[in-house]
């Protein structure tokens, strides 16, 4: 801790906190600080605000890319179902042009109808594996970094007044 100039008087009475301070000038006037707190005491607790300031923004940043992966897994797993089922679909529209060619009638007018079927339902699913993957993009932390950047803002504009 930096040591100040003894330019004023310890406060002995017992109910001030320790580092408590009156002025010892005849102006009034505390060199600019109005809650008797040394330059020392004010740069510490700076430093510990902005350290703490930097842990939550972290924390913020890892959880919002927390969900920005989740979301990204459940999309991806969608749209793996969507293939596996349109892989299906196609093995049911072989089955279905193999009846075709074999029987005339009945037998692939069913298989054609269970192939659209899934099909149909797979591609209700790569639709939304694909607004679940698209709201994940890109991988970046918004939320933090447009706070970090309001954060920013603020110190400068408190360095400048």
């Amino acid at each position: 801790m930096v040591s100040e100039p003894n330019t004023h008087t310890v406060d002995t009475r017992a109910d001030s906190w320790p580092d408590e301070r009156t002025d010892d000038r005849t102006d009034g006037q505390s060199e600019g600080r109005s809650d008797g707190r040394s330059v020392a005491r004010l740069v510490q607790d700076a430093s510990e605000q902005v350290s703490r300031l930097v842990r939550d923004e972290m924390r913020l940043a890892a959880v919002e890319l927390r969900q920005k992966g989740t979301r990204f897994g459940v999309g991806a797993g969608l749209m793996g179902a969507a293939g596996l089922l349109a892989f299906f679909g196609g093995g049911t529209l072989v089955a279905c042009a193999v009846l075709a060619l074999s029987l005339a009638v009945a037998p692939w007018l069913a298989a054609l109808l269970v192939g659209v079927i899934v099909l149909l339902i797979a591609g209700v699913l790569a639709l939304m594996g694909r607004k679940q993957v698209q709201a994940a993009v890109p991988p970046v932390p918004e939320n933090a970094v447009r706070s970090v950047k309001k954060d920013v803002a603020a110190v400068k504009e408190g360095l400048h007044r």
